[in-house]
């Protein structure tokens, strides 16, 4: 059965309703979402969007972007597995998608670990993006464009540690900042909200980070002038269903399974009940 939307839009203090009022219209309008992301994560990237109700495409060639990009309803650049050859792709596709008035969300994967990785992660934020997404070491580093700052993917700071150097990048890049963590933080540099779902196993499953990213590209696409509320509202919800997963998962790879289950089959009741997000700021 199809889910209904609810007819009054909630007020953005009901993060429950506004989270179920998102994965509603996430169902029901299934937003095609372009994925230029690592090879290590493309299949649970592509599963996390279609279990919530999106529409994934990994299309990252050159040649077809100016065909495909301007009809996508959000694009998603993540840089783990960066080479030179993608780079023209990435910056290709970010183009496209700011001349033709779509969201577009950035991940930029270890960007303190060499200056060619931070190079390009620089280049993309002066791109535009509609949200950038990391961790807190991830998000650090790119506020202060510092190399060596960063453990490959894994953050060596807490989510809190990163609250002034987020602000500081979204103020300077003009993108909400994601920062996620125990507790994820989201910031337009003004309003800082605090998200609280989620699981530490979570951090022994290679690409969550990844998939979430590719999740708020989707949310981000459903209503433009509520960027903040939807970014928060995409994190909560990917820790719902990893907190129900656990609930019967075994271990990293059955939660893997678990979670998707648990995406595909959120209701309102599980989301009004379980949805933690508060305003900190």
């Amino acid at each position: 059965m199809s889910p209904t939307t609810p007819e009054v839009s909630p007020p953005a203090t009901d993060w429950g309703m506004l989270s179920y009022a998102f994965l509603c219209n996430l169902r029901v309008s299934s937003p095609l979402v372009q994925c230029i992301t690592n090879f290590v994560s493309m299949d649970l990237v592509a599963n996390v969007l279609s279990s919530a109700g999106a529409s994934p495409a990994m299309i990252h060639c050159v040649d077809e972007l100016p065909d495909f990009t301007p009809n996508v309803a959000a694009l998603c650049i993540n840089v783990g597995t960066l080479s030179a050859e993608w780079v023209p792709a990435m910056k290709s596709a970010a183009e496209l998608a700011a001349r033709h008035g779509k969201p577009w969300v950035l991940d930029p994967v270890a960007a303190g670990a060499s200056q060619f990785r931070m190079n390009v992660c620089l280049d993309l934020v002066g791109l535009r993006p509609t949200v950038i997404r990391g961790n807190a070491s991830e998000i650090i580093a790119l506020s202060s464009a510092t190399v060596g700052t960063t453990k490959g993917v894994d953050s060596s700071h807490k989510s809190s540690d990163a609250i002034e150097a987020a602000k500081s990048l979204a103020r300077e890049s003009g993108a909400v900042v994601a920062v996620t963590g125990a507790m994820d933080i989201i910031t337009d540099g003004r309003t800082v909200l605090g998200a609280s779902n989620g699981i530490p196993m979570l951090q022994k499953i290679t690409a969550t980070g990844c998939s979430v990213t590719a999740l708020i590209a989707a949310f981000v696409a459903l209503d433009p002038p509520r960027i903040l509320e939807a970014t928060a509202c995409a994190l909560s919800l990917f820790g719902i269903a990893a907190e129900m997963g656990m609930e019967t998962a075994r271990g990293p790879a059955s939660l893997r399974m678990h979670m998707i289950d648990a995406l595909h089959g959120l209701d309102q009741a599980a989301v009004l009940c379980r949805t933690k997000i508060a305003v900190l700021l």
